[in-house]
């Protein structure tokens, strides 16, 4: 199974005339000649009929009038260039980056993490490092991530969540207060800090629970 990405239709942005790429006749013909063929169009608009996921770049997919049904993506480059650049030193930090892979994963997002190779086919010192640290965070945290769903509380100024079939992870991106309520509905038995493998103090109410005594570090 391969896939072709279709790098939207920027000459074509504010005309009437968009489709003139006729994008379901080309679709349909790349699929009637190999189905398994996976196709995206970053076009940051409505889905198109033909297309296998709904892409987003430099973004997440916060739109809601334009998402549709399809599953989601988003890429993010390490610094401001898509392929290697010997001048674009402007490298997002490892902690920008999680927090967007993590911003991705509440937002039922796959992430795509670009890296462009050096002449020699190399990958740079610098991304090396950051996936190095990358790792390093899944290591402790990517029970979080891998194998879990977005939601089920909706995105958030404070951070979002994840589940799977056992567990709801809180992930709190932008909160220096103590205390954190939540409305949420579904009985907790018991919250434990992924790190630390400590118990979180927290209150339930019908419909919310507040999180108590809140650490964190810089």
């Amino acid at each position: 199974m391969g896939g072709i990405w279709f790098d939207g239709w920027w000459d074509q942005e504010d005309s009437h005339n968009w489709d003139n790429w006729q994008l379901q006749r080309t679709y349909k013909m790349i699929h009637e000649l190999q189905p398994a063929t996976l196709i995206v169009n970053n076009h940051h608009r409505f889905t198109v009929p033909g297309e296998d996921y709904q892409g987003f770049e430099q973004q997440l997919p916060t739109n809601q009038e334009r998402l549709g049904e399809l599953p989601l993506e988003m890429a993010q480059t390490m610094n401001g260039s898509w392929g290697f650049s010997l001048t674009d030193d402007n490298y997002k930090t490892t902690k920008e980056l999680v927090q967007t892979l993590v911003s991705a994963a509440g937002r039922n997002s796959n992430y795509l993490l670009n890296t462009g190779p050096m002449p020699n086919g190399k990958i740079q010192p610098e991304n090396l490092k950051t996936f190095a640290e990358i790792g390093q965070w899944l290591k402790v945290f990517g029970k979080s991530i891998y194998g879990t769903r977005g939601g089920p509380i909706s995105p958030q100024d404070w951070g979002v969540t994840t589940h799977n079939n056992e567990s709801i992870f809180i992930h709190i991106l932008n909160w220096q207060a103590d205390t954190l309520s939540i409305e949420l509905a579904t009985p907790i038995k018991s919250a434990t800090n992924l790190k630390t493998s400590e118990p979180v103090n927290f209150k339930q109410l019908e419909s919310a629970i507040t999180l108590e005594s809140l650490k964190f570090e810089v």
